[in-house]
């Protein structure tokens, strides 16, 4: 069974702000603070509507049957078409359980826009059992499928006042946490033309979150202690073996 753990980053989408709003002739910095100026009138916080969020980076675990690969997709300067094209083509190639923190109240509805605007198709992610009929009761849309996997939603009970953040989750059970910034920082760090550092940011997220579906999987009897141990044993040599400082960095906060 391929798993597959995702996670994106995004900041404003200034060019639909000055479609939808007027703002025309505002530099992109102008521009978004002008959207979060109107998001906090319309709600008392600057937490932009999704279909106003552009993607900048889409990082993942990839877990198959032999190794584990930590990656984010595409190059640094790959556009936002390219990196949801990769990632549609993923799923259409190797039809993974998808794995996520939250995936389902931001990460999934922000990919479906951004798919809409720029003509991505993806036959396999949008399949209910039309085609595949092994879809019809597991497939990647219904919240209570396990085809798709919101840990953030799963751990709640589906409660959304139970709902915790990954950060928090991360650290109690003795992984990284959040390294060095969130999500918060990730607009100023794009207009500073550091995208490799919300690359890395993207991807200790994504290990985070792998480390916690682990944790999952022993909880419900899908992995042994043995087998848990396997799993820290196999992602610690794939880190070490990749050699990065981040992800080196990561390994060094990683308790036992």
């Amino acid at each position: 069974m391929n798993t597959l753990v995702f996670d994106i980053e995004t900041v404003p989408d200034v060019e639909a702000g000055r479609r939808l709003h007027g703002l025309d002739g505002l530099s992109d910095h102008d521009a978004a603070n002008a959207l979060f100026q109107l998001r906090r009138q319309e709600s008392g916080n600057d937490f932009l509507r999704l279909h106003l969020h552009r993607i900048v980076a889409i990082s993942a675990v990839f877990r198959s049957r032999d190794s584990v690969k930590v990656w984010s997709l595409g190059d640094a300067d790959a556009d936002e078409a390219e990196l949801i094209q990769r990632f549609f083509d993923g799923i259409d190639r190797f039809t993974p359980t998808l794995v996520s923190w939250n995936g389902s109240g931001f990460d999934l509805p922000v990919l479906h826009y951004r798919a809409l605007l720029h003509g991505i198709a993806a036959p396999r992610y949008w399949e209910i059992g039309d085609e595949d009929r092994d879809f019809r009761y597991n497939n990647y849309l219904s919240r209570f499928h396990y085809r798709h996997i919101d840990l953030m939603d799963v751990l709640a009970g589906y409660q959304p006042r139970a709902n915790a953040p990954l950060d928090e989750i991360a650290t109690l059970l003795g992984f990284p946490g959040k390294m060095g910034m969130d999500g918060s920082k990730v607009w100023d760090a794009f207009q500073n033309g550091e995208i490799e550092a919300i690359r890395h940011y993207c991807e200790t997220d994504v290990l985070n979150t792998w480390l916690v579906f682990l944790r999952f999987e022993r909880m419900r009897g899908r992995l042994t202690e043995e087998g848990l141990m396997e799993e820290y044993h196999l992602l610690r040599e794939t880190l070490e073996a990749m050699g990065q400082p981040h992800l080196d960095a990561f390994l060094a906060q990683w308790e036992g």
